[in-house]
């Protein structure tokens, strides 16, 4: 193992915890639906001609970092990576992004998932682990420094999730629990232990869903346990659940055109962490999780987006009437 380190000596407010990997984005323009028989479920052989493909940079904690940087910060990622991970990493150095915590095994490739997206923005995913798999052997409360405000905990090896989890309130850093797809991995007691105490819990409805039916918890259970419920609702915008009662409805940004879906989650959660980091009202904070998921619907690949901070600022007036105000406290 080495570390993947060229020396940019960043120190972040915000640790990113979660996969790297590399993603393999299809386009299939039909419908999936279309070619399933429900009397051959038993016996599915389905081949998908695909129209386009494309190998992007991606993983939960790559894409949060990428758009973390693009707003003006400089994450420090915590991750795992394979001996394949040598160009990525630099690219994300040269966003500002702190790769001193990513681990590189040369013996071992970057976990890899493939994504096939049909007409009505179904999915169907394969995921290698690879790499992935040794997240669990790196120790979060190593990377924390005094400058650390939060850390993100998104979808990875579910042992090092909750490591990850565990070791930042040992070090008494807020946690963003982000478990995602991973609600599926683990278990009831498990998704609780990453949750409990947690500054934030951030899933879609669907995934919200089953977290709750996995712990047997109600919202108002989960409000006293768990400062902030982040419900994201698709094209129906967000919603906030606070632990003092308020529900906080955020519109969703208007979208120009809807390319792939891929990675509007990550560019949420990163835009409302960014939010967060910065003392801004969660209103503001969800806002801007919309802002930043718009700019990754309409783009095809979950870092193939770009803009400035400007043009981020712009479009957020655009559509919510107001410019997102300047960093107001210090958050940590």
């Amino acid at each position: 193992m080495v570390k993947c380190d060229h020396g940019n000596g960043t120190q972040g407010r915000i640790l990113v915890a979660g996969s790297l990997a590399f993603d393999f984005i299809m386009g299939f323009p039909g419908r999936f639906q279309e070619h399933i028989l429900p009397e051959k479920l038993h016996i599915i052989n389905l081949s998908f001609l695909v129209d386009r493909m494309r190998k992007q940079r991606g993983g939960c904690a790559g894409n949060i970092g990428y758009t973390l940087a693009l707003l003006g910060e400089k994450p420090r990622l915590v991750a795992a990576a394979g001996g394949d991970f040598g160009s990525y990493c630099s690219y994300l150095e040269g966003l500002g992004v702190d790769t001193s915590c990513i681990e590189q095994h040369p013996d071992e490739m970057t976990a890899t998932c493939m994504i096939t997206t049909d007409k009505s923005n179904n999915q169907i995913t394969g995921f290698y682990v690879g790499a992935m798999a040794r997240a669990r052997e790196i120790s979060l409360k190593a990377c924390v420094t005094p400058s650390t405000c939060f850390a993100v905990v998104a979808p990875d090896d579910p042992p090092a999730m909750l490591r990850h989890a565990c070791e930042a309130r040992e070090a008494g850093v807020p946690v963003i629990f982000d478990p995602s797809f991973q609600v599926i991995a683990l278990d009831g007691e498990e998704l609780m232990r990453g949750a409990d105490g947690a500054k934030a819990l951030i899933l879609n409805d669907y995934e919200f869903a089953v977290f709750q039916e996995k712990t047997g918890h109600t919202l108002d259970e989960l409000r006293q346990r768990i400062e902030l419920v982040v419900v994201t609702l698709g094209e129906r915008g967000s919603r906030i659940h606070t632990g003092e009662g308020r529900d906080i409805e955020v519109a969703p940004v208007r979208i120009q055109q809807v390319v792939d879906p891929t990675g509007a989650g990550d560019a949420y959660r990163a835009g409302f962490v960014h939010g967060l980091v910065r003392g801004e009202d969660l209103e503001v904070c969800g806002r801007k999780g919309s802002v930043a998921a718009a700019y990754a619907i309409e783009n095809y690949g979950t870092q193939s987006f770009t803009f400035t901070v400007e043009e981020f600022n712009r479009r957020y007036y655009e559509n919510y009437g107001a410019m997102p105000p300047a960093e107001v406290l210090a958050a940590c």
